[in-house]
């Protein structure tokens, strides 16, 4: 696995269109899952009188979700393609959007959005699409499901249809065409999905899998300053102390001088290891263990990033974001404290100033709401926020991996964003 570039990869779309069942098909065609699994699942399935759902029931392991047919939480997987090793993130539609970003590592680099063929653009899948480019998805794959249901079966007058209105769509929230492809399948049947095209004898182009591997490889962002959050600070006799965690930008050599803040101590990189291998330099996605002269495990935490002494990562008094309420039961006020999950800090944070919302279809500011009060599911807002400790935040333009964030409380996501501007802290 380690030997492939690494990607996530979200799957998104309209409650129903068939993203599990996407999902589900490539795995097992790709080996993720064995073939006797789907053949349970498929007589489970039946026998619930939920026929067709045997490849969503890969995703969906857990019991209430089987016996309602739709995904409730967010499921990882691995996929291998002959060029990258991906994680899967499968998103509930009918829960807006659910962007695992809690470990820090599942930000999405693509995005597969599926859209049904006999339906074509549904509310959310306009949602979901303005989501993934606010969020920082810029590579999208657009896949055009159940094309073994549309009338005529597999109707290539219908795929055009339906592709003229995502490209429209997509150019208006702001996607590039070379960063799109369209694509025909039926993720139930397995037309076009990994192997062959099956019935889609017209479909001149990729299968899905053959798209997923054209995808741009994510950029190593090592021209910019390191940043190197924190996952967790070992001491090891007869070494040191030894924090781990992953690159997220710039490089770290053996020799260096680096600060972790907000804890704001200096130390020395005596040694890095990936793997149980010694290293001379560490570059972004490289997941490593350091050992560092001058510190102790006492001095570094969990959710402390280190960065060059010259040019130390922020702690933030205030920060600015653009951000998307996935999932709240009720309302957000002024005052509001959730936690905020950014690389491996989790810090409660207050929301200080609604400052406007914004049309979730166009990314405008509201004229009809220029004073907001309150945010529920749905709304998109540009808010003020006030860590209630000091905390690493950086904005997304300059650091976009350390400039995302989700916003978690009663034990779910209920809202994702991106930092516009900070306000430092003194320290």
């Amino acid at each position: 696995m380690a030997d492939k570039p690494h990607m996530n990869i979200v799957f998104i779309g309209h409650v129903d269109h068939g993203k599990s069942t996407l999902v589900g098909r490539m795995l097992l065609e790709t080996g993720g899952i064995d073939p006797h699994i789907i053949e349970q699942y498929r007589k489970m399935a039946a026998e619930k009188g939920k026929a067709t759902f045997e490849f969503a029931w890969v995703m969906d392991n857990l019991k209430e979700e089987r016996e309602r047919g739709v995904t409730i939480d967010v499921a990882h997987k691995e996929l291998t393609t002959d060029k990258y090793y991906f994680t899967i993130i499968d998103a509930p539609g009918h829960r807006d959007f659910v962007k695992n970003m809690i470990t820090g590592t599942s930000q999405a680099d693509a995005a597969v959005l599926v859209v049904a063929a006999p339906e074509g653009i549904m509310a959310q899948t306009k949602e979901h699409i303005f989501l993934a480019k606010t969020l920082g998805v810029n590579n999208l794959i657009i896949a055009i499901n159940k094309m073994d249901a549309t009338k005529p079966e597999y109707s290539e007058e219908r795929f055009n249809e339906v592709k003229a209105e995502m490209e429209k769509l997509a150019r208006l929230v702001g996607y590039k065409p070379e960063n799109i492809t369209i694509l025909p399948v039926s993720a139930y049947k397995g037309d076009n999905a990994v192997k062959d095209k099956g019935n889609l004898t017209w479909w001149k182009g990729p299968t899905l899998y053959q798209a997923l591997d054209m995808l741009p490889m994510p950029e190593q962002p090592v021209d910019l300053p390191l940043r190197w959050p924190v996952q967790d600070v070992y001491s090891i006799t007869g070494v040191g102390t030894v924090p781990v965690g992953r690159v997220e930008t710039g490089k770290m050599k053996v020799g260096d001088k680096i600060i972790f803040m907000p804890s704001n101590k200096t130390g020395e990189v005596k040694s890095i290891e990936m793997h149980h291998q010694p290293m001379q330099e560490a570059k972004p996605g490289d997941n490593v263990g350091v050992n560092i002269r001058g510190i102790s495990k006492k001095d570094i935490r969990r959710g402390d990033v280190a960065g060059p002494v010259d040019h130390p990562p922020t702690v933030a008094k205030t920060f600015t974001a653009r951000i998307a309420v996935l999932n709240h039961p009720s309302v957000i006020t002024e005052g509001y404290t959730p936690v905020f999950h950014c690389h491996t800090a989790q810090v409660a944070c207050t929301f200080v100033e609604i400052q406007q919302k914004l049309d979730p279809k166009t990314g405008q500011p509201k004229t009809d709401d220029p004073n907001p009060k309150l945010l529920k599911t749905g709304d998109i807002a540009v808010v003020k926020i006030q860590p209630t400790r000091p905390m690493v935040i950086e904005k997304a333009s300059e650091f976009p991996q350390l400039g995302r964030f989700a916003i978690r409380d009663m034990g779910q996501t209920v809202a994702a964003g991106m930092v516009i501007d900070v306000e430092k802290k003194q320290m």
